[in-house]
């Protein structure tokens, strides 16, 4: 199993201190938080995205993901919502990311108008991610939090360039069992985001293996050779411990938790 951290838990680190950290850490990858707050966004240009591409092949690091803010199943017209995509899907082919991470962000609307409108927006994508050689991958989060929230979304889509990011957090908020969550993804699954908090009213983060999240139990369901990649939320939390000093001791842990290893 390979890991990574995002930079969501470094917030506005150098390209090149991310990447010397996931080196010097043992993460095999990093996924990069796509934000103007941050140095690897959508507005970047040619030279920019190249040197993070230097700086990570330096490192022996891959950019595992390009972590966009994209809400797949927004009301309103196609057209801001295809072009953000395609920005977001150049960004990760220039640096070298396998994957594009989108939200679903279906807000109140009924759940068969935000599936409809989040499968025909990703059915047209997938085709320009097959292009490009990146998956677009739809976390768990918001409107659709669980699994079988997601995998509906996907049925209907049915492209291999539109794939699922479980983030352990939400389905377990939405009351659905890991192996729940697993058998809805199955065809789907890119990897896995980890966390942890202390219950379902206190979202802070806290370092892997202190909190109430059954990450052994998903860790258990998961392919030997998958990712794993730790979202440590500091930049929504900035009183939370800092991240570099608990990366070891995370990868050591959730090492810990895999079958075999």
């Amino acid at each position: 199993m390979k890991f990574a951290f995002s930079t969501l838990g470094v917030p506005g680190m150098p390209v090149a201190q991310v990447a010397a950290l996931a080196a010097d850490t043992g993460y095999q990858g990093v996924e990069l938080r796509a934000h103007p707050e941050e140095p690897v966004h959508q507005g970047i240009g040619a030279r920019e995205r190249a040197e993070v591409v230097r700086e990570f092949e330096q490192a022996g690091v891959e950019v595992l993901t390009v972590a966009g803010y994209a809400r797949v199943a927004a009301a309103g017209d196609d057209g801001p919502v295809h072009e953000e995509l395609d920005e977001l899907l150049r960004l990760a082919r220039d640096v070298g990311a396998s994957y594009v991470r989108v939200f679903p962000g279906g807000g109140d609307q009924d759940a068969g108008d935000a599936d409809a409108l989040a499968a025909r927006r990703l059915g047209a994508a997938a085709e320009t991610a097959a292009e490009s050689g990146v998956r677009i991958l739809l976390e768990t989060h918001d409107s659709h939090r669980t699994g079988a929230d997601v995998s509906r979304i996907l049925g209907t889509v049915g492209h291999r360039n539109a794939g699922a990011l479980w983030d352990v957090l939400h389905p377990w908020l939405g009351g659905e069992e890991p192996e729940q969550t697993r058998a809805a993804l199955g065809p789907y699954l890119g990897y896995v985001q980890v966390k942890d908090v202390v219950s379902g009213e206190n979202l802070a983060p806290v370092p892997l293996g202190e909190g109430a999240l059954p990450l052994g139990r998903c860790l258990g369901l998961l392919d030997e050779d998958g990712w794993v990649c730790w979202e440590y939320e500091k930049r929504w939390y900035p009183q939370a411990a800092e991240l570099p000093g608990l990366l070891t001791a995370g990868r050591e842990h959730l090492l810990g938790l895999v079958p075999g290893a």
